[in-house]
């Protein structure tokens, strides 16, 4: 039983050392130990104190063991038949974004519903060591933002920047704040130059050089330089264009980002831009034509746009579930592909008329979902960028096609690991086959068993095997569930508000 238990906690380790895409010997540099020990440590012949238990965590990002309190865990009782309406939250990655972005602010800025998730508290610890000024001023989640005159780079808080991939996009603000400073990189992996090229594209017209070494990025500004050409990028990420529309808001020229990206969170971030003073032109296309200014100095209030990956969550614990319910505020332009396909698979909803978002241009409407006989597609289902199917919502055609009838392709081409994680959905009665690190073939109809699995350290795997459960019959359990945490307020809260019967709890 003791073996049994060391083995899981091992796998657990493995499984988060490799999502953070750390090799045993990265992993064992970062604890101060030898990569043989990690090895024991995976393979479950390792005796660990609490103490390793919480470094180990920290290292990974993943909450392996809390000290003090332990990691909660839900229980799901099922099957579950969902009612009533549910209105969509912010979105996550414009609130990170654009707390980003209020570095670029000399003045006060309030953001109007910010998704009060984990990675919005990582940042604004960061924020916090710096000398940014944040507070929360209600219960609807509206925070204002003062930054100092200035930064307190010398101070950041090294354990919170390492606990969010978003502190990356701290470079575009800094670059006009210091002429050098140092970044940390989540985890210390040394593979931290490769993983910012598609950033360095889009700064180094602006005179940033950065070079990783030793857990940081060390960044040096010249400020000779500026952008002479049209900026390309080598990606059209949204992390690469954010960073670069940052960059380019202080630049008083301006500058062309070719191949952007046109993504809902980028859209959101030039919305704000515009509110501070700075010129966009192109919103909405994969060309961005930004007169940025020399400071910038103001008060703005700024309402992001709501978030369609939460709503395609609603909307596949609904399918999944065979329910009728009601997903108010859904921002119709960042799901028009995967509704699209979701037709062509049986779907049937009904939608309202459009209305205009808070931040006065996303289109937003009403969902109605209706229970639908889903038939599998002909074609693979596959990302692209926008206007493509989203990145983060291909996980949830898992789910929605385990139970259609027939076989689903799922090509999940730019991760390495996130498409190993839907095989856990086998453990809950889906015929899911991995046929290689990309690709799975899923077939159905799934008739769902309720079943114990640990979370894993990927987001929307995570949040697509909690939405299983709801199908399953009997009780499930999932195991350390802080990953949901990252990028979900009150998930298991808002689904029992529907119908759901979801237990939070910890060991004892």
């Amino acid at each position: 039983m003791q073996m049994d238990y060391k083995g899981r906690i091992g796998n657990l380790i493995r499984d988060a050392r490799k999502h953070r895409g750390l090799t045993q010997h990265q992993l064992a540099e970062l604890l101060a130990t030898s990569q043989s020990a990690i090895n024991r440590i995976e393979k479950g012949h390792q005796n660990l104190s609490l103490e390793m238990l919480a470094r180990i965590g920290a290292a990974l990002d993943s909450e392996i063991v809390a000290l003090g309190a332990g990691p909660t865990h839900l229980r799901v009782n099922g099957p579950t038949t969902l009612s009533g309406s549910i209105v969509v939250k912010t979105s996550k990655n414009a609130g990170v974004a654009l707390l980003c972005a209020a570095l670029l602010n000399r003045g006060r800025t309030t953001l109007r519903k910010v998704a009060r998730i984990e990675e919005v508290n990582r940042l604004l610890e960061v924020l916090a060591s710096l000398g940014v000024q944040t507070r929360w001023l209600n219960d609807q989640n509206d925070l204002e933002i003062i930054p100092p005159a200035e930064l307190d780079l010398a101070n950041i808080d090294e354990a919170a920047a390492r606990r969010t991939r978003s502190v990356i996009m701290f470079l575009g603000p800094l670059l006009h704040r210091s002429d050098s400073f140092e970044l940390p990189y989540a985890g210390g992996c040394n593979l931290g130059i490769r993983t910012i090229q598609p950033l360095m594209a889009a700064l180094r017209p602006f005179g940033l050089e950065v070079k990783a070494s030793e857990g940081h990025y060390h960044a040096t500004v010249n400020r000779a330089i500026e952008p002479e050409r049209p900026i390309v990028l080598t990606e059209r990420s949204d992390t690469g264009t954010e960073t670069a529309l940052m960059a380019a808001a202080l630049h008083p020229g301006t500058t062309v980002i070719r191949n952007a990206s046109s993504n809902y969170m980028v859209q959101d971030l030039c919305f704000y831009l515009q509110k501070l003073g700075v010129e966009v032109d192109g919103i909405g296309s994969t060309t961005l034509r930004v007169t940025g200014c020399e400071s910038i100095d103001v008060d703005v209030d700024y309402s992001p746009s709501e978030d369609p990956i939460e709503a395609m969550s609603l909307l596949a614990a609904a399918i999944v579930t065979r329910s009728s319910i009601t997903i108010e505020r859904v921002p119709i332009e960042f799901l028009e592909l995967e509704l699209a396909i979701l037709e062509g698979m049986g779907f049937r909803y009904s939608l309202t008329e459009e209305y205009v978002a808070a931040n006065g241009a996303t289109r937003l409407v009403d969902m109605t979902t209706h229970p639908s006989d889903l038939t599998a597609p002909l074609d693979k289902i596959h990302p692209m960028p926008f206007p493509g199917l989203n990145l983060d919502n291909l996980p949830f055609f898992a789910v929605i096609a385990a139970v259609a009838d027939g076989q689903t392709l799922l090509h999940d081409w730019v991760y390495e690991n996130r498409a190993i994680y839907l095989t856990e959905l086998s453990k809950l009665g889906a015929s899911v086959k991995l046929l290689d690190p990309h690709r799975v073939m899923i077939e159905g109809p799934t008739h769902w068993s309720g079943a114990e699995i640990v979370c894993p350290p990927a987001l929307r795997p995570a949040v697509v095997i909690l939405l299983a459960m709801l199908a399953s019959k009997g009780t499930s359990v999932l195991r350390s569930t802080y990953v949901i945490h990252r990028g979900y307020e009150d998930l298991a809260e808002r689904l029992n508000q529907l119908g759901a019967n979801i237990e939070t709890f910890r060991d004892i």
